[in-house]
Formats: structure tokens, C-alpha cells, sequence
């Protein structure tokens, strides 16, 4: 028998909305909606910054999984994350990334979708498959590249 889904209270999932938004979206710029939130700000410390953000997200994930969501929508949400973490380490750029991407705002979009929906129930290999398959054929291709740079620089 399988035990649905269901958010240990609805006070968790306000809690972790507001952690989300304080992450992604808490300020505005004036005249604007444009929002960003702390980890914009907290990633801008290199190092750090990123490895705090990531921790923040992965707690929040961890809440997640404790209280009954899918495979597939853990997996979903551990992908955001990483390419949150990935892309927002990478100097300017990254910083640019965090302010668009918000993560922590996707994931809640999803948790959301999940427990009050009922939406993305199923496995996560319909995640992992093709992100292993991206991977292998990205690591295929670096090797492929440094041979061709090595034999370059060896004729």
C-alpha cells in the first residue's frame, strides 16, 4: 500500500515557502519587478557564498523528501539545484544566473504542484536517465577534446 503525500502541516509549507522567497525573490528593485533575494546577495562572497546557498536548498529538498514527495519530483528539484550551484559559481556570470534562475522558487512551484495537485508522481529515472546520458556524452566529449588539443600541441 502506498502512503500518499502529504506535507506534515500547513504551517511547514508556509515556513518553506517563506524561506524560498527570502532566497529568490525578498527584494525589489524600486520602479521595477525586478526581485532577487539572498542567494543573489550571499553568492556574491566566491566560495562561501555558493556553498551556503546550496545548503539552504538542499535542506529545504530534505523537508521534502522526509514528508512523502516523488522520486521524480526530488529528482526535479535536486536538478535545479545543481544547476543552480553549478552555474551560479561561475565568477559575474553565476551571480547574473542566480538572480534569473531561482531556483528555490522552481522548487517550491514543484512541491506545490506535487502535494496540493497531486502532480508528478512516478520515478526519478525519467530525470536521471537523460542527465546521465547528457553527462556521458559531455565527458565524451572533453576527453575527445583534450586528445585533439594533445595531438595538436604534439605535431
Amino acid at each position: 500500500m502506498r502512503k500518499e503525500p502529504v506535507v506534515s502541516s500547513p504551517a511547514q509549507l508556509k515556513q518553506l515557502d517563506y524561506l524560498a522567497r527570502l532566497m529568490d525573490a525578498q527584494f525589489r528593485v524600486p520602479g521595477t519587478n525586478f526581485r532577487f533575494g539572498l542567494d543573489a546577495l550571499i553568492g556574491l562572497i566566491p566560495g562561501a557564498g555558493d556553498l551556503s546557498t546550496f545548503a539552504v536548498s538542499g535542506f529545504m529538498v530534505s523537508i521534502m523528501a522526509k514528508n512523502g514527495a516523488s522520486g521524480f519530483v526530488l529528482a526535479r528539484m535536486v536538478l535545479n539545484i545543481v544547476i543552480d550551484a553549478l552555474l551560479g559559481s561561475v565568477p559575474i556570470i553565476g551571480d547574473i544566473f542566480d538572480v534569473a534562475f531561482k531556483a528555490n522558487m522552481r522548487n517550491m512551484r514543484l512541491m506545490r504542484e506535487h502535494y496540493v495537485e497531486g502532480r508528478h508522481r512516478g520515478g526519478a529515472w525519467k530525470i536521471i536517465l537523460p542527465v546521465m546520458l547528457f553527462l556521458l556524452l559531455f565527458i565524451g566529449l572533453l576527453i575527445w577534446g583534450v586528445y585533439k588539443l594533445i595531438f595538436t600541441i604534439w605535431q
